[in-house]
């Protein structure tokens, strides 16, 4: 049976109301309910109740404020409020004493069972098995013994999506109010938000609708995001506001929902108390929104673009057309160049070319960031006001990411949307299309890729017409394409299409900034409060190798000022458990695989023993007294040769000449 959306609730129309009834009907007999079945109260049961009740705290801590709001407004209506688990279990109660007496008498009472299984026909069972907000009036009940109630029941969601419990209004079938069930329905939304709100207290929450006076009701649509601006999840408003549902929003990011990058958002609604903005949703509609942000990235770029200013109407929407003069703004490309030489050499050729035309391929091993410099590139282009479109070709299932890609018409295919939908590719036009770690992207589609590339023209699936885009193209991949085309994985004319400029972002391990992007890191994490890292702390992270770069970086720092005592200073005790674990591993101080024609470390001979494990007074010692064995090690190795001694640890030549005054003399010259 179809249903629309009204505000957030999913509602049968009108129209299927008795179809509902009918088929529930159908679904009781087929349970061998009898409707001359008396009120079975074997459910009850203490110690049942309490172990429901515990397994539904945050349901219930969430829901019973918001009960005693419903009840005060159906208060002397002969009526009371329900709170039921999402198995139909009465976990809570409220209404008029005379009510409550008759609902004793029929098994509407906390601890009972009121599923479809058990009551047939009935607004709680019924509302949960078809998770669509119902009214059971009189004898639409299926059993007898209920035809003198009347119950209008909203399901619960989650703050992922699934049905939780269900809010109940049940009274005496004579005291029937139409409205009743529109009032359920809003308590019900309220119950939903408010456990979002709980859920994410460090998540991005963008609060948004059409019009502005509905920001703050009921009726807002609520999404949340990382602070990196990858979906968490959005209230039944938002999913209707963003047409798709909670299942189809987990492929999307905040850019492309909201045609704007999440750094973007931080600049717009940085400032305290800051004034609702306008923004463009993917699918046209413009939107209101207010949002409190605090930036926690890897590190948050303050970019102040032209949608930062308040003054011209594209700072008030996104949905301008982008070709008014821009405004003076901060490089993001310049605060992305914290002094190595690498990175600045990148930067430097990136400048050259921005605004030409050249397509740019990002290579790098994951977690260098190869997204915030495509972010920095965009924003530093005459594209800054128009869309940056994100597309992870290794996240979108093969299945789904020619629809995601090029879009589709309606009846394209099964489950398409109706009126169809546009693809990446189209929601880019005029800004930029990211294609990141572009050697996943299956082999049938790169053909198609290549096409629109060089014609500038999208056809989506089901559709007998090509849709004219314009797109800068920037794409990223920790693979190495020239394998891939060798083995026939990767098309070699895509590859050249999409290599105008190449440039490779250096590992964390190969840089020589390493303390500056800790301090960037940490700004992000900390809002700006100071926090700092021990010397013996800063000393073992820089030794470290970082597989997993500066989000590896991130997550740790995440971790670790948390940890952080009252002196704000991160020590050892802060680290997480596994990273220590690493780092005591003998022979292992860097964790990094050495090249196949080097022999395995072995300990130096006279190395002093490890501690014991219980004699945590010596960790900071012992870690480093490994960390300069096996530097000794590869120094001897490599005949005192300071860049291949690195390269084989996988360190900056920097972090050896630091621990210059600890090693042998005779290894520096």
């Amino acid at each position: 049976m179809e249903t629309r959306l009204v505000g957030q609730a999913n509602v049968a129309p009108e129209q299927d109301a008795v179809a509902l009834i009918d088929q529930a009907h159908l679904r009781s007999k087929a349970f061998g309910i009898a409707s001359d079945d008396r009120p079975d109260y074997s459910g009850l049961a203490a110690s049942h109740l309490k172990g429901a009740l515990e397994e539904n705290r945050f349901l219930f801590q969430h829901a019973v404020p918001v009960m005693e709001t419903l009840y005060g407004q159906i208060a002397n209506t002969h009526s009371m409020v329900l709170l039921t688990s999402a198995q139909g279990m009465v976990l809570h109660s409220m209404g008029d004493n005379d009510f409550l007496e008759k609902a004793d008498r029929v098994a509407l009472v906390p601890g009972m069972d009121w599923s479809e299984q058990t009551r047939g026909t009935n607004a709680v069972g019924t509302a949960l098995a078809t998770q669509h907000a119902v009214t059971v009036h009189g004898d639409q009940h299926y059993m007898n013994a209920n035809h003198a109630l009347t119950c209008s029941c909203a399901p619960i969601l989650d703050p992922y999506g699934q049905i939780v419990g269900a809010l109940d209004v049940s009274g005496d079938h004579r005291s029937y109010h139409q409205h009743t069930l529109a009032l359920v329905r809003m308590s019900a939304q309220m119950i939903e938000n408010h456990m979002f709100a709980s859920s994410f207290p460090k998540a991005v929450r963008v609060h948004f609708h059409s019009r502005p006076e509905f920001l703050g009701t009921l009726v807002e649509g609520i999404a949340a995001f990382t602070p990196e601006g990858r979906f968490v999840s959005a209230n039944r408003s938002a999913q209707f506001q963003l047409g798709m549902s909670f299942v189809g929003l987990q492929a999307h990011t905040f850019p492309s929902l909201f045609n704007l990058p999440i750094s973007a958002l931080f600049e717009l609604f940085g400032s305290p108390n800051a004034a609702p903005r306008q923004l463009c949703l993917h699918n046209g509609v413009t939107v209101w929104c207010r949002t409190e942000v605090k930036p926690s990235g890897p590190w948050a770029t303050p970019i102040v673009s032209p949608l930062a200013d308040s003054g011209t109407p594209a700072a008030r929407s996104s949905c301008g057309n982008g070709n008014a003069a821009r405004t003076t703004q901060l490089s993001s490309l310049q605060y992305l160049d914290t002094g190595d030489a690498q990175l600045s050499g990148v930067i430097a050729k990136l400048r050259k070319v921005v605004d030409r035309d050249i397509p740019v391929m990002i290579l790098g091993e994951t977690g260098t960031g190869k997204d915030l410099l495509a972010q920095a590139i965009h924003h530093d282009s005459a594209r800054a006001r128009q869309p940056f479109v994100a597309v992870n070709c290794a996240s979108i299932p093969d299945t789904l990411i020619e629809a995601e890609l090029f879009g589709y018409e309606e009846g394209a295919f099964t489950g398409a949307r109706k009126k169809g939908a546009p693809g990446k590719i189209q929601q880019a036009h005029g800004g930029t299309l990211f294609l990141d770690e572009i050697g996943d992207m299956p082999k049938h589609l790169q053909a198609r890729l290549l096409r629109v590339l060089q014609e500038r023209k999208v056809s989506p699936l089901g559709a007998g017409k090509e849709v004219e885009v314009d797109v800068t193209v920037i794409s990223a991949t920790h693979k190495n394409l020239k394998e891939l085309i060798a083995r026939g994985d990767f098309r070699e004319d895509l590859y050249y299409r999409l290599n105008g400029l190449v440039v490779r972002l250096p590992a964390l391990r190969e840089r020589s900034d390493f303390e500056v992007v800790v301090k960037k890191v940490l700004h992000a994490l900390d809002g700006g409060v100071d926090i700092a890292i021990a010397p013996e702390v800063m000393e073992l992270l820089q030794a470290y190798h970082w597989p997993g770069n500066v989000r590896q970086l991130h997550n740790l720092l995440r971790t670790a000022t948390v940890m952080v005592d009252d002196d704000g200073i991160i020590r050892l005790a802060h680290l997480p458990d596994d990273f220590l674990d690493e780092l005591r591993a003998p022979l292992r101080p860097v964790a990094i695989p050495l090249p196949a024609e080097e022999p395995p470390l072995v300990p130096c001979v006279g190395a002093p023993p490890a501690p014991a494990a219980d004699d945590p007074g010596e960790d900071n010692q012992s870690l480093q007294d490994v960390t300069i064995n096996a530097m000794a090690q590869m120094l001897r190795l490599h005949k005192g040769n300071v860049s291949a001694a690195a390269k084989a640890l996988g360190v900056s030549r920097n972090t050896i000449y630091r621990k210059k005054n600890l090693l042998p003399p005779d290894l520096l010259d």
